[in-house]
């Protein structure tokens, strides 16, 4: 009998959209199966032809999941530089475009056969349990971990009548999360406090990252000049992605900045805006279309610039760390894990980042330690994660224990029964809000299409 644990991870998203939860599960998935201590299954969405060249860059297309499947592994192996021992699995799933994100269509725990279903790891709990219609994840895995990614509240509260949404999904996140998972990890403080859970970054960065960074390691010790250009910022160009802040700062700090040049590197929808915004400052600010981080044109900057606040734990902060620069960042518990590292500069204010700024360009970057490095790796984020989800110790065992005594019993008995009626409710309401499922999609991934009543959430 085959004793090693079984890892099903489901996310959210899928290569080639470059998002955090397509490349962040995809790299926890290679880097669990790489020591082949365990088997691990990435689940990912499936998506329709009209729904795919909405969302996946560069027109490119997939018409069976397995086309899709060799381009994430190809992608996934350049990086590593390793084969990854893990099955891939996809799901129906569909693009909505006022939640701007992918929802899942129908019960996606069947994609996992009943004796495969020990641990799920569930990338956005939230995400993945709203609209959940189907078994129960606590009750189809004898484990249910959440990894939450993701600042919605924060997101929501700037939108119209922000406040009274966030109240709203505040609650429901809690409720779902509750219902659906026995542990949840939460990347950084910034996100919402949920039932059961703990802070822990289980996040690395691509191994390229840390060899541009090794590379300029060694540049610094043969006393050549590593970093030749000034301060920069790339990210998604929309302005709650920290162009807010940023251009504010740049825009009341002019006089104090004067001589700072400033490139922004990105593509969104508030492109032309961040544009005009940048023009109408005495400062030098050059807006350029999007990148990959990695290119060889961001290896000569010294000074990485990141005062955005909305996220959970920047990845090109990490990467911009591993390739040995400067960063200058918000005092905000998104940046708390980034703290440990001494090209890490905290502001707390607008004269707090004039200084930091200031200083930051005047300064050699400190070269990374290989503690440091090995911090910022996978196989570190890899062994956190373990360890976080309590996965290290002992083989995972349905979370159900005996009670000591009839107090505890009862006690026991009255939580279970709440969290049952809870799920039935849950049930019973998603029934008349999912989403209808589209027969192709399912006859492309082989699955059954599913009867109108659906299945049993217990």
């Amino acid at each position: 009998m085959d004793k090693k644990q079984h890892i099903s991870i489901f996310t959210t998203a899928s290569l080639p959209w470059m998002t955090g939860t397509a490349v962040n599960p995809l790299f926890r998935a290679a880097y669990l199966a790489k020591d082949e201590e365990r088997k691990v299954t990435l689940v990912i969405p499936w998506l329709s032809l009209k729904d795919q060249e909405h969302v996946y860059p560069d027109k490119i297309t997939f018409n069976l999941p397995s086309e899709q499947e060799k381009y994430v592994r190809h992608w996934l192996e350049e990086r590593t530089g390793f084969l990854s021992a893990f099955d891939i699995r996809f799901y129906p799933g569909k693009f909505s475009r006022n939640k701007r994100s992918i929802l899942a269509v129908g019960d996606i725990t069947e994609i996992i056969p009943d004796e495969e279903a020990d641990i799920a790891v569930l990338e956005e709990p939230e995400h993945l349990t709203w609209f959940h219609h189907g078994k129960r994840w606590k009750t189809k895995f004898h484990m249910v971990i959440g990894v939450v990614h993701t600042n919605y509240l924060e997101y929501v509260r700037r939108e119209k009548n922000g406040r009274l949404q966030a109240l709203f999904l505040k609650y429901i996140n809690s409720w779902v999360v509750n219902i659906y998972c026995h542990k949840v990890i939460r990347l950084s403080g910034a996100t919402q406090d949920l039932p059961r859970s703990i802070i822990c970054n289980v996040h690395g960065v691509n191994p390229k990252f840390l060899e541009i960074g090794m590379k300029k390691k060694e540049q610094q010790q043969n006393g050549n000049q590593a970093f030749t250009k000034g301060a920069y910022y790339i990210g998604k160009m929309v302005w709650n992605k920290g162009y807010k802040e940023l251009l504010k700062l740049l825009r009341d700090h002019q006089k104090e900045l004067t001589g700072l040049e400033v490139d922004l590197y990105g593509n969104g929808e508030d492109s032309a805006q961040v544009q005009e915004a940048a023009k109408k400052l005495e400062l030098t600010v050059r807006v350029h279309h999007g990148r990959d981080h990695a290119d060889p044109l961001f290896h000569d900057y010294k000074v990485f610039l990141n005062p955005s606040t909305t996220d959970v734990v920047c990845t090109t902060t990490a990467e911009a760390l591993a390739m040995g620069k400067i960063v200058v960042c918000a005092n905000h518990p998104s940046n708390d894990f980034f703290k440990q590292f001494p090209n890490c500069r905290i502001y707390d204010d607008g004269g707090g980042f004039v200084e930091a700024t200031c200083k930051a360009l005047t300064e050699e970057p400190a070269p990374l330690t290989d503690a440091q490095r090995h911090e910022l790796s996978w196989e570190a984020a890899t062994e956190r994660f373990l360890s976080a989800a309590e996965l290290d110790q002992v083989p995972a065992k349905r979370l159900t224990k005996t009670p000591s005594n009839h107090f505890m019993s009862t006690s026991l008995d009255f939580r279970r029964n709440i969290e049952d009626a809870s799920a039935l409710v849950h049930y019973v309401g998603t029934g008349f809000v999912r989403l209808q499922p589209d027969e192709e999609q399912f006859k492309e991934l082989g699955l059954a299409f599913p009867s109108g009543k659906g299945g049993s959430s217990h």
